[in-house]
This record gives C-alpha cells, sequence and structure tokens, in this order.
C-alpha cells in the first residue's frame, strides 16, 4: 500500500508518503522563503515524496514562534513560494502550505511583548503568561488564517494544512488544559472548536469550495492528567471534519510535556509509530484520510500502520532530513531508514543531519 495513489479531496497524491512539516530555520528574518527552502523541497520532490508539507508559516507576526521562521501574512510572499511551488510539481510531488500561529509560544519581542491564548494559563516551559483573547483578536485571527490560506492557494501551493498540534494557537483552542473560557469560544468541543469552524467559513469565501485545507491535530497533550487526550481526540477529529477538513495528519505533545512529539531513541520497531493507538481511534472515527506521523523508521511498521487500519499516510520527519532518498531507497528493497532519532537535525543554523552521514 505505500507505493499505492491516494486522492484527497481531489487532490491525486502518488503514494502513501508524507514529508511532516519541519522548521527549517532557513527563512529571512521577516518569514520571506528563500531559494535554500526551495532547494530542500525540490530535493525531497525529486525523490518521490507524495507529498510536502512546509515548515510552519506564521499567519500574523504577532504569531511568530521561532527564529528565521516562514511567514506567510503578507501579499509579497506569493511570488517567492510561487517559485518553489513550480519547481516541487516538476516531479509531480504535491505540496501544501502549514499555517500557524504561535500563540502562548510565540516569540516575545520589544514590538510584541505579550503572547495571546484563548486563556491565560501560563506556559511551563517558558514561564510566560499569555493574555486572554478578546473577541476582537479572535475575529482578526480568524481573518489573518483565512488570507494566508488565499495566500498559499495563488503561490500554487496543492492545499494547506492548519496547525491544530504541539501547543500553538489553535492547539490551545481545543485542548480543555489551555482553553478555559466561559464563551462561545471555550468549554464544549463545538465551541472549542469553533475558531477552525469560522477559519474555514472564511476561507471558503476566498479559496472556493474544492481547495483542500487539513488539518495537522493533536490527540495528545502528553500530560496525562490534564489536557487534551483519548477518547476526547475523536470527538475533535469529528468535529474538524464536519468543519470541511479533508484530512488529518495525527500528532502530540506540546511544549511543557517535554520530549513528547520528537522523541529520541527510536532504535526498536515496537518504540515506532507511537501515536498509533491514537491514529486508528480517529480513523475508526471519521471518514477522511488520515496520516499518522511520530518516530517511523522500518519499511514493515509503515506497511503495518497501513495494512492494520491505524492510517491511510505516513508522515515523516527526521528520517527525510537525513535520506531526502528515502522512498527511493524503500521502492529498491532498503528496509530501514539510517535515523537514529538523536535530534541533532533540529539546528537554529539550518536543518540538517549532524549525526556524521
Amino acid at each position: 500500500m505505500l507505493f499505492e495513489p491516494i486522492d484527497i479531496n481531489g487532490l491525486q497524491i502518488s503514494n502513501r508518503f508524507v514529508r511532516s512539516a519541519t522548521h527549517e530555520w532557513l527563512a529571512e528574518e521577516d518569514g520571506k522563503p528563500t531559494a535554500a527552502i526551495g532547494d530542500m523541497y525540490d530535493e525531497l520532490a525529486k525523490h518521490e515524496i507524495g507529498l510536502i508539507i512546509s515548515g510552519y508559516s506564521y499567519v500574523n507576526p504577532a504569531g511568530k514562534s521561532s527564529n528565521r521562521q516562514q511567514g506567510i501574512y503578507d501579499d509579497r510572499f506569493i511570488g517567492p513560494y510561487r517559485q518553489i511551488t513550480e519547481r516541487v510539481h516538476k516531479y509531480g510531488s504535491k505540496i501544501a502550505l502549514q499555517v500557524v500561529h504561535g500563540g502562548r509560544q510565540a516569540m516575545v519581542t520589544p514590538k510584541y511583548p505579550q503572547t495571546m491564548a484563548p486563556s491565560a494559563v501560563k506556559d511551563l516551559s517558558s514561564g510566560k503568561t499569555p493574555q486572554a483573547m478578546t473577541e476582537e483578536q479572535i475575529l482578526g485571527t480568524i481573518e489573518d488564517f483565512a488570507q494566508a490560506m488565499r495566500r498559499a492557494q495563488a503561490a500554487g501551493f496543492d492545499a494547506v494544512q492548519l496547525h491544530v498540534a504541539h501547543g500553538f494557537l489553535l492547539s490551545s483552542f481545543i485542548s480543555p488544559y489551555t482553553n478555559r473560557r466561559t464563551d462561545d469560544w471555550g468549554g464544549s468541543v463545538e465551541n472549542r472548536t469553533r475558531i477552525i469552524q469560522e477559519i474555514i467559513r472564511r476561507a471558503r469565501e476566498l479559496v472556493g469550495e474544492d481547495f483542500p485545507i487539513m488539518a495537522k491535530m493533536n490527540a495528545t497533550d502528553g500530560l496525562d492528567d490534564k489536557g487534551l487526550d483519548a477518547p476526547e481526540c475523536v470527538e475533535i477529529a469529528v468535529a474538524l471534519e464536519k468543519a470541511g477538513v479533508c484530512a488529518i495528519e495525527v500528532s502530540g505533545g506540546i511544549f511543557e510535556a517535554g520530549e513528547v512529539m520528537s522523541r529520541p531513541g527510536i532504535n526498536a520497531p515496537e518504540k515506532e509509530a507511537y501515536f498509533r493507538d491514537y491514529a486508528r481511534m480517529i480513523k475508526q472515527g471519521v471518514g477522511i484520510p488520515v496520516m499518522l506521523v511520530g518516530g517511523m523508521r522500518s519499511r514493515a511498521v509503515m506497511e503495518e500502520m497501513l495494512e492494520g487500519g491505524y492510517a491511510d499516510m505516513v508522515s515523516l520527519s527526521r528520517p527525510l532530513i537525513r535520506e531526502p532518498e528515502l522512498v527511493e531507497k524503500f521502492r529498491e528493497g532498503v528496509q530501514e531508514a539510517e535515523c537514529t532519532s538523536c535530534n541533532g537535525c533540529f539546528d537554529e543554523s539550518g536543518v540538517r543531519c549532524n549525526s556524521g552521514r
């Protein structure tokens, strides 16, 4: 099944491999994408990645969460992004832009000294307490996301992916740990997903009904006795599908939970695919394709995820940093990625494998 095509809301993807969004630290400081980012995606497309999901791109300068992060908050970025999508399309791969607002995990700068989130819940990883968003700020953020999606379509992206994971703003809305509002934007699952419903409703006015809108979603915050987890994550996924999301990538963890999302030391098959059980629950609850990310290294495990009903596609990040040609290698008979999950690739001078390749 790994090499079978799949259709996502009319988007034909040649195989089941996804390059999961990865922060590259390669944009200009204002968020403008660079040729170096294009080089990276070009290399992935050349080696048969079915779907490339870009590094997370912030929809408003106040939502930037890392140095040299990509942005999509201004029309002047459409041209540079178009150059990148044209390079990817030469090889037949598809590419989606991941859009995000950092929320309580955004950078604090002189120009933006106060982070914001649905509720004023202190981020224990940074010590920062965000400001609870006003109705006006929520409505402005909905427009920011919708305009970012319009720009992505104009730049030639085949789809967009809403970042609803890892503790960023939209993730903070769906989690009962970070969303303690008592108005229309908090409380029930319906209310906690309302911002996503409204983003998609507004985006459809700008991009039409057929442009694929996907989501990367936290199934767990990774906080054990609090926050989002099963079985409520299935209700969230169903709500996202109802809102118009056409594919869900299942992930987990927020910054203050520690090494939950990019676990080190994945050196045995039983350690791989660590969000698999969440993915299977979600897949059983929705009728749209499910992507699974998290520590997959061996072809046998990837095949098991598809054939065993855990997911429809497999998302890889760290292995493709070391081996952008990994999909071709699997096709030729290689059974395991070289990646050792050391996390040394998360290099602020530019993402790269630093394990001695």
